[in-house]
C-alpha cells in the first residue's frame, strides 16, 4: 500500500503539482506508515513561528520589491557609472554591481532580471558589447548578490540550520566579492575587445550622481553598520530598512503612489513570502520524518564506503548541490536538503559557516545551470530569445563561477576570515 501511495505522489510531482503539496502528502504518508505521532510536525512549526528572525523575511522582501519598482535602479546605475565607468568594461562592471545589490534584497527570485534587464541590456549593446555577452551577463547577474546581506536565502538557511545569521552575513562578503571580481575581470577582458567607450571620471558627475541617489546611499550602513556596530539586531535592521525604504520611495522621491502602486507591491512581495513560508511549513513534516528515521546517518554510512576524506566529500557535495540547484528553487532546496547534509558534513569536520557558503554558492550557480536553471528561462522570456541561445550565452559565466566555487570550497579562509 505504501509503495502505491508513494508512486501516486511521484506522479503528482511529475505532473507539476506544487512542491508544498507534494511535501505535505509525502510527510503524512511517511508518518502514517512509520506509526509516528504526526503532532511532531505541529511542534516543529510552532518552534519555527517563535523564531524572532522569521520576521526578517517579509520585511526585507518588501524593501526589495519597493526598490525594484521605484526608480532606484536608474539612480544606482548612474551612481555606479559615475565612479566605475572609466574602467575598461566599465558599463558591464556597473551592471554587475547594481544587479548584485538588487539580488541581495530580492533573494535571486528573478526580480533583478525583470526589473533591470530592460535598462542594462540596451546600455551594453550601445557600448558595442555583443548580444551573447550582454545576455550572459544579465542572466548571470540575476543571482549574483545572493551571498551579500540581507539576502533572503542566507536568512532562511540560518533559520533552518540554526546558525547565527549575523555570522552568515559577514561570512558571505568575501566569497560574494570574489564572484563579482571574477566576472568583472571577464568584463574588462571583453571590454577591451568590444570597442566600448569609457566614461571619464568627473567630480561634478560623481557629485550629481551621489546627490540623486542620496537616500539609497545609507542603506548598506543601516544594515551592516547597525548590526555589526551592535546597535540593532537583524530583525530590527529588517524593520528599519523596510520603513526607511517605504518613506524613501513614497515620500522623499515620490516614485511610488500609495493608492495606485503600493497595494500591488505589497501583494506581490507578500505572495513570495507566503510561498516561502508555505514551503517551509510543509517541508518541516518531510524533514522531521527523515531525521526521525535517521536517514542522514544511513546516507553517511553508505558514503563512508566510497568517500574516505573531507576533500572528496566536498567534491561530491558540490556535484550534488549543483544538480539540486538546477532542479529546485532555492527556498525549497534549503528547507529540504540542509537538514540532510548537516550531520554528514559534521562527520567530515566541515565548519557550519563554511558549509553554508558552499551550499549557497552552489545554489546561486544552479540558477544558470542547464537544463532547467530558472534564470535561464526567465531571461529567455524577458528578452524573447530561445533557451538554447541563453544556454550558450551563459556558458562562459558558468565555467567562471564553477572555478570560483572550487576556491570557495577548498580555501575555507574565504568564508571564515571574519567569523
Amino acid at each position: 500500500m505504501g509503495a502505491i501511495g508513494y508512486s501516486i505522489i511521484g506522479l503528482l510531482a511529475a505532473l507539476g503539482t506544487p512542491i508544498f503539496v507534494v511535501m505535505s502528502l509525502f510527510a503524512m504518508l511517511a508518518f502514517y506508515f512509520a506509526e509516528v505521532e504526526i503532532s511532531a510536525v505541529a511542534i516543529e512549526i510552532y518552534r519555527l513561528a517563535q523564531a524572532p528572525t522569521l520576521l526578517t523575511i517579509p520585511l526585507f522582501t518588501f524593501a526589495g520589491y519597493l526598490l525594484a519598482e521605484s526608480k532606484s535602479p536608474q539612480r544606482l546605475l548612474k551612481l555606479a557609472e559615475a565612479f566605475l565607468g572609466w574602467l575598461p568594461g566599465g558599463v558591464a562592471i556597473v551592471s554587475l554591481c547594481v544587479c548584485a545589490f538588487f539580488t541581495a534584497f530580492t533573494g535571486a527570485s528573478g526580480v533583478t532580471i525583470i526589473a533591470l534587464g530592460g535598462l542594462i541590456y540596451p546600455m551594453l549593446l550601445k557600448e558595442q558589447y555583443s548580444e551573447k555577452f550582454s545576455l550572459g551577463l544579465i542572466t548571470t547577474s540575476g543571482s549574483l548578490g545572493l551571498l551579500f546581506p540581507p539576502s533572503l536565502p542566507i536568512i532562511l538557511y540560518g533559520i533552518v540550520a540554526k546558525v547565527d545569521i549575523n555570522e552568515l552575513f559577514i561570512a558571505g562578503i568575501i566569497p560574494g566579492t570574489l564572484l563579482v571580481l571574477i566576472l568583472a575581470g571577464w568584463s574588462v577582458y571583453n571590454g577591451k575587445g568590444s570597442g566600448s567607450t569609457r566614461i571619464p571620471f568627473s567630480f561634478s558627475n560623481a557629485k550629481l550622481a551621489m546627490k540623486n541617489a542620496r537616500y539609497e546611499l545609507p542603506l548598506p550602513f543601516i544594515i551592516l553598520g547597525g548590526i555589526y556596530g551592535g546597535f540593532i539586531t537583524v530583525t530590527e535592521a529588517a524593520a528599519i530598512t523596510a520603513f526607511y525604504t517605504l518613506i524613501m520611495v513614497v515620500v522623499l522621491y515620490k516614485d511610488i503612489k500609495i493608492k495606485d502602486d503600493l497595494p500591488n507591491i505589497v501583494k506581490d512581495s507578500m505572495t513570495l513570502v507566503g510561498a516561502i513560508l508555505l514551503i517551509l511549513a510543509c517541508a518541516l513534516g518531510l524533514t522531521n520524518y527523515l531525521v526521525d528515521e535517521e536517514v542522514p546517518m544511513k546516507i553517511l554510512e553508505a558514503m563512508k564506503q566510497l568517500i574516505q576524506n573531507k576533500w572528496m566529500f566536498l567534491l561530491c557535495l558540490n556535484i550534488f548541490l549543483l544538480i539540486v540547484g538546477s532542479l529546485m528553487d532555492i527556498f525549497s532546496a534549503i528547507i529540504v536538503v540542509v537538514p540532510l547534509i548537516l550531520p554528514i558534513a559534521q562527520q567530515f569536520d566541515v565548519h557550519p559557516i563554511h558549509l553554508a557558503i558552499i551550499f549557497l554558492t552552489n545554489l546561486e550557480i544552479g540558477y544558470i545551470t542547464p537544463p532547467v536553471g530558472i534564470n535561464l528561462f526567465i531571461s529567455s522570456f524577458r528578452f524573447e530569445k530561445s533557451v538554447l541561445s541563453i544556454y550558450k550565452a551563459s556558458a562562459p559565466y558558468l565555467f567562471l563561477l564553477l572555478g570560483a566555487l572550487m576556491l570557495i570550497t577548498y580555501v575555507p579562509w574565504l568564508s571564515l576570515a571574519w567569523v
